[in-house]
């Protein structure tokens, strides 16, 4: 019998420099808006070549506004990959398409 080894889902690589930006803006006082999440937004616009970016509080929230960005709804067909989490396909359905 083949011995199974575990296959990470992900691995994250947190260094001092991360720790000190989280204890940074924890101190702060701007948790969930300012100056952190718009120097992240600007990042990312820069780093996709776009005119800008939009901070999400979570994959499922990003994955709810892409759809809504998109108009998707009814009668809309989604390809969603075979393996994923729920809020994949549950974001099309919340829209009224289909996955």
């Amino acid at each position: 019998m083949a011995s199974s080894r575990l296959i990470p889902y992900a691995r994250q690589t947190i260094d001092e420099d991360d720790i000190r930006a989280v204890v940074e803006t924890l101190r702060s006082g701007w948790l969930t808006t300012g100056p952190k999440v718009e120097e992240f937004e600007r990042a990312v616009a820069e780093f996709a070549g776009a005119g800008f970016g939009v901070a999400f509080s979570s994959g499922t929230a990003a994955l709810h506004g892409t759809m809504s960005a998109l108009e998707i709804g009814p009668g809309d067909e989604v390809i969603v990959p075979p393996m994923t989490f729920a809020a994949t396909a549950n974001c099309i359905v919340f829209q009224g398409g289909r996955p």
